[in-house]
Formats: structure tokens, C-alpha cells, sequence
């Protein structure tokens, strides 16, 4: 479980490395999301209450379609990310906690300088593309969970409680801190009903008559 296990890598160190490789090369959008910000944003889809057509995921983190070399790198890199959303699923499925590629703190750095705030900008990404499923239910608890993947994002500065949040080192740490164990919290959130209450039980009639009535 969880609490013995250590964290479950997505992906291998040299799958990761391939992803990079083609994430900072000339093939793909300079505004797209580096590696640290596509982990995020594909461990979001593996969360989402609602499943994202490929077409659209893929257009969206790569800001349309990347210029593959040819059809075998195409398979290739799409393959990686869906295998690491994949994994995530089946990691979390069996409650265990997913590596995340960065460590879990932020020395006194701006989060938003930090591969955590790339990290979390990437998770939001993911959000935004099916936001309106994500909020449909208990939305309070779901803006409850989500709260320091927002903060720590960058993408809500203006926002004056979201930056004094951010701005309490110890408390932004301590978000950080909480990130591995609300990414469970948060596919169970969609994945484990709710407990019906029990039904009460029935009321016995008085003996006699049908309607409760003995003789007159």
C-alpha cells in the first residue's frame, strides 16, 4: 500500500529521456509543454473523471500536430505518453503513489520558477480540458483538492488568496508536501462511490386486524 510502498515510476529513465529529446527538439511548438509539464498534464487525463479523445489531448499538449519524422516516431512518442497516463491509472488503481520527476520542496524559490509550478501548470492543462466533469460533482471538494495544484501552478497569481498562499513559505511548502497523496485522493475521489446510506428500517404494524385495529 501506499504507506510502505515507495513512489511508482511512469516511466523508465530512458523512456523519459527519449520523450525530452523530442520535447525540446525543433519538431515541436516552442510554446508547448516541456517534459515536467506533460508528466503533469498526462497524470491529470489519467485522473479525469471523463476519458479524452487522443485527437484531443494531443492537439492540445503539443499546440497541434508535432512534425514527426514519419510514422514510427509518431507511434513512438505517442506511445510513451500513453503508456505513462497508463501506468499512472494502474498505479493508482492499486493505491500507490506516483513518482513525480521533481524533489518536494521548493528551497525559496518561486513555485512558479520550480519544476513543481511547471509540474502543476502541466496538471491544470489537463484540467481545463475537461473542466467542466471535473467541478459536475461536489464541487467544493474537488476546488478543495485541486486548491495547491492551483496555487502552486503560477496560473492564479492574480488572484489575491492564491499569492498570499504562495507567499507563506512554510504553508507552500507544505503544499508541495501534500501534491503525491492528493493525486490519489483525487482518483478516488472519481473512481470509489459514495456509501448509500442504510435504509431504515420498516416499522412494525400493531398486532390485530389489518390497519392496526383489534376488535371493537
Amino acid at each position: 500500500m501506499s504507506e510502505t510502498s515507495p513512489p511508482m515510476p511512469l516511466l523508465d529513465d530512458e523512456a523519459l529521456e527519449t520523450l525530452d529529446d523530442f520535447l525540446e527538439s525543433d519538431q515541436v511548438d516552442p510554446e508547448a509543454l516541456d517534459l515536467i509539464g506533460t508528466h503533469g498534464f498526462l497524470v491529470a487525463l489519467a485522473i479525469a473523471p471523463i476519458e479524452t479523445p487522443a485527437t484531443t489531448w494531443v492537439a492540445e499538449l503539443y499546440h497541434g500536430e508535432p512534425q514527426f519524422t514519419d510514422a514510427a516516431q509518431r507511434e513512438q512518442i505517442l506511445g510513451l505518453c500513453e503508456t505513462l497516463k497508463q501506468n499512472a491509472i494502474e498505479a493508482l488503481e492499486h493505491g500507490h503513489l506516483p513518482e513525480l520527476p521533481f524533489d518536494l520542496e521548493l528551497g525559496d524559490i518561486a513555485p512558479e520558477e520550480t519544476p513543481i509550478g511547471d509540474w502543476c501548470a502541466g496538471f491544470m492543462e489537463g484540467v481545463f480540458l475537461n473542466e467542466v466533469a471535473w467541478f459536475e460533482h461536489d464541487e467544493a471538494r474537488v476546488a478543495e483538492l485541486l486548491l495547491p495544484f492551483m496555487a502552486l501552478s503560477g496560473l492564479f497569481d492574480d488572484e489575491p488568496d492564491m499569492h498570499e498562499l504562495i507567499a507563506d513559505g512554510p504553508r507552500a511548502e507544505a503544499l508541495v508536501k501534500q501534491l503525491p497523496e492528493l493525486i490519489l485522493d483525487l482518483y478516488l475521489h472519481y473512481r470509489v462511490p459514495e456509501e448509500k446510506p442504510k435504509p431504515t428500517p420498516r416499522k412494525k404494524k400493531p398486532a390485530g386486524r389489518p390497519g392496526g385495529k383489534g376488535r371493537r
